[in-house]
């Protein structure tokens, strides 16, 4: 039994695994306080973009610190939080008017299928079926699990979720996945919420613009709301802004969060069209969106997002996403004829493959092999299941590429 009394997510601890800890980050390394440099290939679970520790966000923290810390923001207001929604209005796309803080990437969802449920409901309809795209995840609160696929991640929580539409995901051909999903939106679906180009903890798994758009089309046709959750995919991962700009898609409904701050602190937005807040909009307080937490659009927070917002605004890091994309292409070059290495795919700056072959399953036992040896190569890499993928902070340098790379391998080597 461990000496510590934290209970860590996503963690087994029966299974006896060092915990590192880990003492400060620059760039995209992390520093352990056994004297360690670890290579951070996953920006942190998907959320560090430019570097850990950037000066201009580290400024922008320390300086809104001493200036107001935490501020009720129901009737009230703030200036980060007004700088933050204007800098997003000025760089997302136009229809999508209005914005609501929250905390993290599950809430923005909540907040997403929340705003959905509630425009149909202010305008007397009732739709209330949503539909969602198998091997999804959208976060680990209850709406988001109940609009994620359900396994081992929520299977004790049954009970406490809610029924939902569901489409296969769009491999190989996509047609049976648009058939359902023009079912499902014909027979009065409320909403629709995908994770656009790429599931995330679903397996990495990507699939085309081209069907993108058309799903986008369907819903468009019947009304169905288009809900994007870009917690994950948003801020360059797939190597644009949005992965929606691919497929020339705009959502009525816009979820945003880890690279909001470049990472730095949690905070998270969902955006919405001028419709659906005026379905709200009333002399009618019943008509109100009622939903908040006690740190909604905290201002430290927010402070680091406009902070960040300024960095996409000065800096050129749309070349240093398509940079890093062709880096990682290149890298790839060096694993596609390994023979226990399957399905290498990139999507922008994001590579995924799937190691070793057996149970491709997240219980799988490889996976906490894998962690272990990459822990051990001095790169955090983790694993889901079987499956290895690369995500790294944009300043990350050629040679921790290679390293992590070269860390990949090997492991294939070990374990094939």
């Amino acid at each position: 039994m461990s000496d510590s009394p934290v209970w860590h997510p996503f963690t087994q601890h029966g299974l006896g695994d060092a915990i590192p800890a880990v003492l400060r980050a620059e760039g995209a390394a992390l520093f352990t306080a056994d004297g360690r440099r670890i290579i951070d290939a996953i920006s942190s679970w998907w959320v560090t973009t430019h570097g850990h520790c950037h000066p201009r966000i580290m400024a922008a923290i320390r300086e809104q610190s001493e200036r107001l810390d935490q501020l009720i923001f129901a009737g009230w207001t703030h200036e980060p939080a007004e700088a933050v929604a204007r800098g997003l209005r000025a760089i997302m796309p136009d229809a999508l008017t209005r914005v609501f803080f929250s905390d993290s990437g599950s809430t923005s969802v909540e907040v997403a299928l929340k705003m959905a449920l509630g425009f149909w409901a202010n305008r007397g309809e009732a739709r209330q079926r949503i539909v969602v795209m198998d091997r999804s995840y959208h976060g680990d609160t209850i709406g988001a699990m109940s609009v994620g696929a359900r396994g081992v991640f929520n299977a004790p929580y049954a009970p406490l979720l809610f029924d939902v539409s569901r489409v296969p995901f769009p491999a190989g051909d996509p047609q049976a996945t648009l058939d359902v999903l023009e079912a499902e939106c014909a027979g009065g679906a409320a909403a629709f919420i995908v994770e656009p180009l790429l599931l995330g903890a679903g397996g990495m798994l990507v699939y085309s613009p081209e069907v993108l758009a058309q799903m986008r089309a369907i819903c468009g046709a019947h009304g169905t709301l288009f809900i994007a959750d870009e917690v994950m995919t948003g801020w360059g991962r797939t190597g644009t802004l949005l992965a929606c700009e691919q497929a020339d898609v705009v959502p009525d409904l816009l979820c945003l969060s880890k690279g909001l701050t470049g990472g730095a602190l949690p905070l998270a937005v969902t955006m919405a069209s001028e419709a659906i807040w005026d379905a709200h909009y009333s002399q009618d307080r019943s008509r109100s969106f009622f939903h908040s937490s006690s740190y909604t659009a905290n201002p430290i927070a927010c402070a680091a997002a406009a902070a960040n917002l300024a960095i996409w605004r000065k800096e050129p890091v749309l070349d240093r996403v398509e940079q890093l994309a062709a880096r990682q292409t290149r890298q790839m070059a060096a694993l596609a004829s390994h023979p226990a290495i399957a399905s290498l795919r990139q999507c922008g700056t994001i590579v995924a493959m799937e190691l070793g072959g057996g149970d491709a399953t997240y219980l799988s036992d490889l996976g906490p092999r894998l962690l272990r040896y990459f822990r051990d190569a001095g790169v955090l890499l983790r694993p889901l299941g079987n499956t290895v993928y690369v995500m790294p902070p944009y300043c990350i340098d050629d040679a921790d590429l290679d390293t992590i790379y070269a860390a990949i391998a090997a492991a294939a080597d070990a374990h094939s």
